[in-house]
């Protein structure tokens, strides 16, 4: 009876067997496929949409600037000493300007339709109309002329230079007060609510507190265990102030209404840029080891939460709110520059 039982029942068990290890087999793989694409989907924060050739640019890029109306991007081509002009519609270099001395810093004047110009070697700031030649104004008393802001209360132009953070007429870019620092000033930002500019002075050590105001430097802020400071970005909603320093590579957090170390965080090498994403709530660190940083909060501090490879020596770049979208500077190491176009997600 048992053979019978065995002989008779045996066929459709295993049939039964098989189809339910057939099935829970396909459902495991759908389920692995589908964590995957999750995990895909959520990893690319940083989609590459575009890349702009700049031929015959070569070496080191610096920082940028865009103008939004007309849709351009502007990039300072230190080693090629020119002023290159990307029409983003069209996805490629519209015109550039030459003859320039190393420059760094670009801003563009979107109410003056002005494209300033600070040049590292000896050129000062040369303003141009609506991104042309020939130059339309000048400040050469300046040496190692670098970043440009403007003044969003009042529209004047500041470039750190020398030792000195300089306020600039935005028209006739004369000299309208010299502050001076420690040391050398490289990154800084401007609060709108208040009167105080945070300048990175990395060959003091220190973050420079300024008042805009009385035109003097109401405060030094040290950074402990951590030198190079460079790159700055301020979220001044959130009270905090983001330094990246080089050695180590770290984010540094200030509260900017006590000037205490709230957080501090590894990341890549070699950065140059730094940027705050408001509507997302993460930050953008753009690193020459050929990475950005992307950090996000993770419990009560800040963590690196993302790294999307770019390429070596990439270490400055462009966030565009708007339009969201980064802007990556690639220089010429093998081939020609460009510039790559990041969709943020």
């Amino acid at each position: 009876m048992l053979s019978t039982l065995l002989a008779s029942g045996s066929p459709r068990a295993c049939g039964n067997s098989r189809r339910r290890r057939t099935g829970a087999s396909t459902l495991v793989a759908f389920s692995a496929l589908l964590a995957g694409v999750v995990q895909l989907a959520t990893a690319q924060s940083l989609v590459l949409e575009r890349r702009i050739e700049l031929p015959s640019v070569g070496g080191r890029l610096d920082h940028m600037a865009v103008d939004l109306e007309g849709q351009r991007l502007f990039v300072a081509a230190l080693a090629a000493d020119s002023l290159e002009v990307i029409d983003l519609r069209e996805g490629k270099r519209a015109s550039s300007i030459g003859a320039l001395h190393e420059p760094q810093g670009v801003l563009y004047l979107g109410s003056l339709k002005r494209l300033l110009v600070a040049n590292g070697a000896g050129g000062g700031v040369q303003a141009f109309n609506d991104a042309k030649a020939p130059v339309t104004a000048s400040q050469a008393s300046l040496d190692d002329a670098d970043n440009l802001r403007q003044d969003p209360s009042n529209g004047d132009v500041y470039v750190g230079a020398g030792k000195a953070l300089v306020r600039l007429d935005p028209d006739t870019l004369r000299i309208l007060q010299r502050i001076t620092l420690a040391g050398h000033p490289e990154s800084f930002q401007i609060e709108r609510g208040k009167s105080r500019i945070y300048v990175n002075v990395p060959t003091a050590g220190h973050i420079a507190v300024v008042d805009r105001e009385s035109g003097k430097v109401a405060a030094t802020w040290p950074l402990k265990g951590a030198a190079r400071n460079f790159p700055m970005a301020l979220d001044e909603q959130g009270h905090r102030l983001f330094v990246v320093t080089r050695s180590p590579a770290l984010l540094v957090v200030h509260d900017t209404g006590s000037g205490s170390e709230i957080d501090r965080v590894p990341v890549c090498g070699d950065a140059d840029d730094l940027f705050f994403d408001s509507a997302r709530h993460q930050i953008y660190v753009v690193c020459g080891e050929g990475q950005v940083a992307i950090v996000r909060p993770k419990g009560p501090h800040l963590a690196v939460s993302e790294r999307v490879p770019t390429a070596q020596g990439a270490r400055t770049g462009l966030f565009v709110p708007s339009l969201s979208r980064l802007f990556v500077a690639v220089p010429a190491r093998t081939s020609h520059a460009e510039i790559r176009a990041y969709l943020i997600r």
